[in-house]
């Protein structure tokens, strides 16, 4: 029987002296940093263990922790029934933290330190592919640790302060932990019982109070409402079927996705906001943007869709065998890849598609905004403070629905806006054709206007509205101001949208 076919026994007493035991050997971010250095520690994050081995090569129980949890060594018995003092080393092994590996022990799950925005927390899943046992096959009830994709949305999620938040597939529960920052409440749920087994374990642990729901979506949380709603759900694309419960959802295609982004808006509160990762097909006859705005069942929604990534089918499958650690060369990542691969040509798939989804439920039945966006440049900024702003932009632009609201509203450049200008050499000098504008901070926004349009946003400084700038600008050009003020109404909101320009009302921006 494998390990994570069996429900580990974490109970409360038995969390709390593990806790008690990681405090006294001080095992935290801060403390393995200085215990291996920035050297072994980066080292040992790109997957390289042997400055970590090296550096913990002395008795200690720091050390004992460090080999047993995060370099998945087997350890001396006596040595960790010193590190987990008051936690028995039979007591862990019953309660599934340790395994016996002849005379030795080995860690049966991954606990690991997890800091971030000034917290620090531990984190209880199964065991990764760097701390696995090469003989240790990857179960379909495998509860994921901390990866890039869960750090990505914890990123895109806004932080404001908000009364109540729903997980909803909490997993290991890394999004309630990061959630218990500005949340009041927290309730997470999911399908798996294993999963809630270690996430709960993981709140007591960290000594965070969240209410804990099992069941299959929507269900355990039937007829409530939440101010904010996360979700990590399974949305790995292809077949029905569910060989791991943390990423196939066992619904076809990207039916799993369509069903969180169409169902979630009826968990918020008007005005609440929903913030999901989430993967799309590319069709041959279709634009992926109609397909994910097809997604909502309510017009009452503001939606953004952000495509971070887009994936051949080859590529795809390659990378996800790779995650479930199947060798594709192998003959059951062949005939893995055979059935994908099939069935994404009978479905006439070109590309799979992934990025975040926010959502806002609006307030008194407004219609809401749905807009489709590629936005695959890098950028360092967190999206979750793009995503609130930009809701904020979108409910200012709604409050000014014809071309005379906006245009009597004075504006101003964003901090960070810059303008870029491409010229080329004629037999008169230089002559521009490219006037660019560039955001940069944020996610680096773009857009390119003609030279009325820069002259305009140049003078959008606050003191005049935004439709007298444009009479004076038709003088100066001989130009018709009815005409320029039409083509400039789709200009301005899509500027205001992308953060370019900003409501003058708002305050000083520099």
């Amino acid at each position: 029987m494998r390990i994570e076919d069996v429900t580990p026994e974490l109970s409360h007493d038995r969390i709390d002296r593990l806790r008690e035991a990681l405090l006294a050997a001080n095992y935290t971010a801060d403390g393995v940093v200085d215990t291996l250095g920035p050297r072994a520690h980066a080292a040992l994050g790109r997957g390289e263990p042997e400055p970590a081995i090296r550096a913990t090569s002395e008795v200690g129980a720091l050390n004992t922790l460090i080999r047993l949890f995060l370099l998945g060594h087997p350890v001396d018995r006596a040595a960790a029934e010193q590190a987990l003092h008051p936690l028995a080393v039979e007591e862990a092994v019953a309660a599934g933290v340790l395994v016996h590996d002849g005379d030795s022990v080995r860690a049966g799950l991954d606990i690991r330190p997890h800091a971030a925005t000034g917290n620090s927390w531990w984190i209880i899943s199964d065991l990764d592919a760097d701390t696995r046992p090469s003989n240790l096959p990857v179960s379909r009830e495998h509860v994921l640790g901390v990866g890039h994709a869960s750090m990505s949305l914890v990123r895109a999620t806004p932080t404001r302060q908000v009364g109540s938040l729903l997980d909803l597939g909490t997993g290991c529960g890394v999004q309630a932990l990061h959630a218990g920052t500005h949340a009041e409440r927290v309730t997470v749920t999911d399908v798996s019982e294993r999963a809630l087994s270690l996430a709960k374990a993981t709140f007591r642990l960290n000594r965070i109070d969240v209410e804990a729901l099992h069941g299959d979506w929507f269900d355990p949380v039937a007829g409530r409402r939440f101010d904010q709603v996360v979700c990590n759900p399974p949305f790995v694309v292809g077949p029905a079927r569910t060989d791991f419960v943390y990423r196939d959802s066992g619904l076809s295609g990207d039916d799993a996705s369509a069903l969180v982004v169409g169902r979630v808006p009826e968990l918020l509160n008007e005005g609440g906001t929903a913030h999901v990762l989430a993967s799309w097909l590319h069709l041959a006859d279709e634009d992926w943007r109609e397909r994910v705005g097809g997604w909502l069942r309510h017009t009452d929604v503001d939606a953004w869709f952000v495509q971070r990534d887009v994936a051949e089918p080859e590529l795809y499958v390659g990378t996800w065998l790779r995650d479930a650690g199947i060798d594709p060369r192998s003959e059951t990542g062949r005939n893995k890849s055979a059935e994908w691969l099939e069935w994404f040509e009978t479905n006439g798939v070109t590309a799979v598609g992934f990025g975040f989804v926010t959502l806002r439920r609006t307030r008194g039945q407004q219609p809401g905004e749905v807009v489709c966006e590629d936005l695959r440049q890098a950028f360092d900024d967190p999206l979750g403070a793009e995503a609130d702003e930009w809701l904020r932009r979108i409910e200012w632009l709604r409050q000014r629905p014809t071309r005379e609201e906006l245009l009597r509203s004075p504006l101003v450049t964003a901090p960070g806006l810059v303008l870029e200008q491409v010229s080329s050499h004629e037999q008169d000098g230089w002559s521009t054709f490219v006037h660019r504008l560039h955001r940069t901070d944020g996610p680096g926004w773009q857009h390119e206007v003609d030279e009325i349009g820069a002259n305009l946003i140049a003078g959008c400084q606050g003191a005049l509205a935004t439709d007298e700038l444009l009479e004076l600008l038709a003088v100066g050009h001989g130009a018709d101001s009815a005409e320029l003020a039409r083509s400039a109404e789709p200009v301005l909101r899509e500027l205001i949208r992308h953060g370019m320009l900003l409501p003058a009302e708002w305050g000083p921006q520099r």
